[in-house]
């Protein structure tokens, strides 16, 4: 089948031009290809090169290539064009300036390694700029654009797909499968690639021949099939609501602007503008402030879900020399300088959550300490860490539990260690930690659940409150001393801005007040709410790309560690450390990303500093 392809997404123009012409000039009628411009201009795709053309239908920079897959982005006084050279298989990215009327090619995409069935531009949350190009046989990768072209993702997509768009607004890449239908995936590179029907061909659905082009609608999206029908279908939450096809015997499209929503349809007479009466679907959700990693660590040493939870030691002399800690669920515990790098490994099993505390009090010895969650033995693994930031295996310490999974530990008022770890029943086991005769030990102190499953906690040694997570319903409270009854109080649940599952707290302490973080797994986001009653909510964050350092952002994250100590830099007022559950740019093992909390505060709006 010979391939069609339409230009950007409506969306993006509807609000970037209000001048575009409703229709293109007479002079454009034989294009094959269509995209609109700022100022009413155009960009025109044929057999022989790339054109742009003023409103009056004047040719003002021709480029000469065999080329397909227009599509663009707008940009101040122009735009972003992406063409696929036919003869090269390369992706032509080219610099369109409506003002001086000039088309500049610039460097081409390196080679993929397949043929390009497909390309198409997305334009993320942060205003970057990515391609997908994808080849028959399903092969598929996202590239960054911009200064630096850098490989993002490789993607497994259906076979025989031979057009895709992306709605920016929604995050959302459709791809048209030849004998299938069209399928529409999700575009940020942070999580996996699920997805979900549009519309299939029957015997699985009511579509009745193949898409030859696709074009985005605001809150929807229109094709056209092989017979030339114009079909459209609305958002309806997360379904798709299909339209009356209308049959017009189209052989392309091109996304107009205007309160009405239309389309160019190119048919055998060239582009006219049908009447679509278009009324918008489900509109994108608000879009939450976006934070930088100022770091990220080396990759765990295992592949798939490794990494899991960060915790973080402060030097006692000297900050930049402090430690991150970070379990990997498939080997041990890990130790990172504060740059990323990887200074010691301790192999212990199967380590789940890690907290620590330092300068612990047992009689007339003092320790730092960390304890993690042993999921072979279902105990707690103790640690000890030297003044330069050294870990030892110090003790492992059973438990009652079956399935022992989430940890954190609280430094009492007597200067000692107590821990909280669960279970996947829902079920905690509080433990005081003991030294007798040179070794260490841990008495149940007492003992609570939740109704499901659990896993993130932070213990607040200032207020005395534990916070508990239960995965699927939200942020929990109680006393965290052993000698007050374990009486639950919900403080968040889930909902509009916390989704599920709920996962990763650390508790940061302000000059003015503390906040408590929490990792809002279900959105790839961070809650941050004042750590004391009535536990206002202060916003959410997302930490995303930076592209000038190469530092992908964080998604799923599992835990999370805060500290407000002076770690000097960027970190002057602490340090917040994620675990990533997806390591793009490239793809690779999981690994952890550090945020100075100055981003933060400056993206909500939090004013105190650190104490």
């Amino acid at each position: 089948m010979k391939r069609t392809f339409i230009p950007a997404a409506l969306a993006l123009l509807l609000a970037a031009l209000p001048a575009m012409a409703a229709e293109p000039p007479p002079s454009l009628r034989d294009a094959e290809e269509l995209a609109p411009l700022p100022n009413g201009a155009w960009l025109a795709l044929d057999k022989r090169a790339l054109r742009l053309v003023d409103a009056d239908g004047r040719e003002r920079a021709s480029l000469p290539l065999r080329g397909e897959g227009l599509d663009l982005r707008p940009l101040d006084g122009g735009a972003l064009a992406i063409v696929v050279d036919s003869n090269a298989e390369r992706l032509q990215p080219v610099r369109v300036d409506t003002r001086a009327g000039t088309l500049a090619a610039l460097a081409a995409l390196p080679d993929t390694g397949f043929g390009i069935e497909a390309a198409c531009l997305f334009r993320d949350a942060q205003g970057l700029d990515h391609v997908f190009l994808v080849a028959k046989d399903g092969q598929a990768q996202q590239w960054l654009l911009g200064g630096e072209y850098r490989l993002v993702r490789r993607l497994a997509l259906p076979t025989g797909v031979e057009h895709c768009r992306v709605d920016d607004a929604h995050a959302t890449l459709f791809v048209a499968e030849e004998a299938l239908g069209v399928w529409a995936y999700g575009a940020e590179a942070e999580g996996p690639p699920t997805r979900t029907p549009v519309a299939l061909r029957a015997p699985w659905g009511a579509l009745k021949d193949g898409v030859a082009a696709l074009a985005v609608l605001p809150g929807g999206l229109a094709a056209v099939d092989d017979k030339g029908a114009l079909l459209s279908w609305r958002r309806a939450g997360a379904n798709w609501q299909p339209l009356p096809a209308r049959r017009l015997r189209a052989q392309g499209l091109a996304s107009g602007a205007g309160a009405s929503a239309s389309l160019l349809v190119r048919t055998g007479k060239g582009w006219q503008a049908p009447v679509l009466g278009w009324k918008a679907g489900t509109p994108a959700a608000p879009t939450l402030p976006v934070v930088l990693p100022r770091m990220q660590t080396e990759p765990v040493a295992r592949a798939g879900d490794a990494a899991d939870d960060p915790a973080i030691w402060v030097h006692p002399t000297d900050p930049s020399r402090s430690r991150i800690l970070g379990t990997n669920k498939k080997q041990g515990l890990l130790v990172y300088d504060l740059q990323g790098r990887q200074v010691q490994l301790l192999e212990s099993g199967r380590l789940n959550n890690v907290d620590l505390r330092q300068d612990v009090r047992f009689g007339t010895e003092r320790f730092d300490l960390a304890l993690a969650t042993q999921r072979d033995e279902n105990a707690m693994v103790l640690f000890t860490i030297d003044a330069e930031g050294g870990l030892r295996e110090a003790a492992r310490l059973p438990t009652g539990l079956d399935d022992i999974y989430g940890a954190c530990v609280l430094r009492t008022p007597e200067g000692g260690m107590d821990a909280f770890v669960n279970d996947k029943d829902g079920r905690y086991e509080h433990y005081r930690i003991t030294r007798s005769a040179g070794r260490f030990g841990a008495r149940l102190a007492r003992s609570f659940r939740l109704a499901s499953q659990p896993e993130g906690c932070v213990a607040d040694d200032r207020s005395g409150l534990l916070f508990v997570g239960e995965e699927r319903r939200g942020v929990w409270v109680t006393s965290a001393r052993a000698d007050q009854p374990a009486s639950l109080k919900m403080v968040m649940p889930v909902g509009p801005l916390l989704h599920a599952d709920v996962e990763g707290m650390g508790i940061y302490h302000g000059s003015k007040r503390s906040y408590l973080v929490v990792s809002s797994q279900g959105n790839n986001s961070y809650v941050v709410l004042d750590a004391a009653a009535p536990f206002a909510v202060r916003g959410a964050f997302r930490i995303g790309m930076d592209a000038v350092k190469g530092i992908d952002g964080a998604s799923e994250t599992d835990g999370l560690e805060v500290s407000s100590a002076n770690l000097g830099g960027a970190y002057g007022r602490g340090m917040l450390v994620v675990q990533d559950g997806f390591k793009r740019l490239p793809d690779g093992a999981q690994n952890f990303k550090a945020v100075a909390w100055n981003d933060i505060a400056a993206a909500l709006g939090l004013d105190d500093g650190a104490r």
